[in-house]
């Protein structure tokens, strides 16, 4: 599946549900949807984003999934199933984070919150330093644990897989995934 630079345009500010449910316990957290993700429904869809093959990598899932042609009601089964959710701080597509407001960050943990309340995940894990900084108040927080829980779960902050983040790698994501999924007992 391909889009042409129009099509996308058209997903722009579009919304994309979450993939929560019942026995959730590692709930991902991105910044907000890219427009490819937004045009696939499918969080992490953009061909180029690392973020499923760093969890394959960590063995976090066990199997690829083609996201880029957008996810199957068995995918996400499949997901849920390895009790992990994936939601964003702001629900509105985007050709990139930096085009958010620092108003739409901080608005993330009140919606974040709720969702946590609702599906009670043990951890959450938001990917991406820069925006939880700005989205949380925490100028100075630093990837890993962070020292406050949010509506009783432990907060990660871990690093995006965005190709942007070019400094990362898929065994560097990987690694840093794991050790939420460890938390929250979905990996051993």
């Amino acid at each position: 599946m391909g889009f042409s630079r129009t099509e996308l345009q058209s997903y722009r500010d579009a919304s994309v549900p979450d993939l929560v449910g019942p026995g959730v316990k590692l709930l991902f957290v991105g910044i907000n949807p890219g427009l490819w993700t937004a045009a696939t429904q499918t969080h992490f869809a953009h061909p180029g984003n690392r973020f499923y093959p760093a969890l394959k990598l960590a063995t976090i899932i066990d199997r690829d999934l083609d996201r880029a042609e957008g996810m199957t009601d068995e995918d996400r089964a499949y997901l849920l199933g390895r009790g992990i959710g994936i939601s964003n701080l702001v629900n509105r597509a985007t050709t990139r984070a930096d085009e958010l407001s620092a108003t739409e960050l901080r608005n993330g943990p009140a919606r974040l919150e709720a969702l946590i309340r609702h599906w009670q995940p043990k951890v959450v894990a938001v990917a991406g330093v820069t925006a939880f900084r700005t989205a949380f108040s925490r100028p100075r927080a630093r990837a890993g644990r962070q020292p406050d829980d949010l509506a009783g779960a432990q907060v990660w902050v871990v690093p995006n897989t965005s190709g942007l983040n070019a400094h990362e790698t898929i065994a560097t994501l990987a690694a840093a995934y794991a050790e939420p999924a460890r938390a929250a007992g979905v990996l051993n």
